[in-house]
């Protein structure tokens, strides 16, 4: 690990906000989807003290449709140019040219879930996050196979952060992809063993708020067929992000800005 990279670690595990500009994302999907709204959204997670704010305009939800260029620029860059003098913005995109232009408006993070854009990482001069996902949102969840989930997305995050230090990023992320193109167990198992994501010296982000495996669970629990709506995940997601604070996550992507910091600062103590 470089010197840059572990500047980023900390004691208390760093919560990134989700800003959502989106009609369709999972769980908030439409609710902040002008730039006032989203504005509104991102100052209010900022003042419960989020680290970071990760704004995206195209979900990555299972079966989600693409969105043109042109649209995910024009729904994402007004807000990241008004929230950028407040405090810190990822930009959460798989596009360049979105990722071009948001670092233009103030982004200065690219959370990549297709883990290929650190070449623009390299020529911005910006951080980045690499995530594993197999396949494409529109099909990953259709029939995710693995021999060994935990070698097989080490091995892919190990080779993607490799290629951007080579490139010369300096701030680099591994994020083991939950939900994306990964069955309940497959996520199960990744969350058991993620000290061995950990272990690859890259700083881990970890993103299980209000996801469908803890709706999965939570209904299970419940004694109930149907998966807990995500707005009545919240206990799951806290439970969750502290078992990957404890097994050494230095981020967590969550909705839930207050109680993430809560269950951090107890975590850190």
């Amino acid at each position: 690990m470089t010197i840059d990279q572990a500047s980023v670690v900390r004691a208390l595990p760093l919560v990134m906000g989700i800003v959502n500009v989106t009609p369709d994302s999972f769980s908030d999907g439409g609710r902040y989807l002008t730039t006032e709204v989203a504005v509104a959204h991102g100052l209010e997670l900022l003042a419960e003290g989020a680290s970071i704010l990760d704004v995206g305009g195209e979900s990555t939800r299972p079966g989600a449709s693409l969105v043109s260029v042109d649209e995910e620029i024009r729904r994402v860059v007004p807000v990241i140019e008004q929230l950028a003098p407040h405090g810190r913005v990822s930009i959460d995109t798989r596009k360049p040219e979105v990722a071009r232009a948001a670092v233009a408006a103030g982004a200065t993070l690219i959370n990549d879930v297709s883990a290929q854009l650190w070449p623009v990482a390299a020529d911005l001069g910006v951080g980045w996050v690499a995530m594993h996902m197999q396949g494409e949102p529109a099909t990953m969840q259709l029939d995710p196979v693995y021999d060994d989930v935990v070698d097989e997305v080490c091995a892919f995050l190990a080779q993607r952060a490799g290629e951007a230090e080579k490139a010369g990023v300096s701030e680099i992320w591994v994020d083991p992809g939950f939900g994306f193109g990964k069955t309940l167990q497959h996520n199960l198992t990744l969350l058991a063993q993620l000290d061995r994501v950990v272990s690859l010296g890259w700083p881990v982000l970890v993103g299980t708020s209000r996801k469908g495996m803890l709706g999965r669970i939570l209904a299970d629990s419940d004694g109930v067929a149907d998966p807990v709506d995500p707005d009545d995940r919240l206990a799951g997601s806290i439970a969750s992000e502290v078992w990957a604070m404890h097994r050494g996550a230095a981020m967590i992507r969550a909705h839930d800005v207050r109680a993430a910091i809560q269950a951090a600062k107890v975590v850190a103590a």
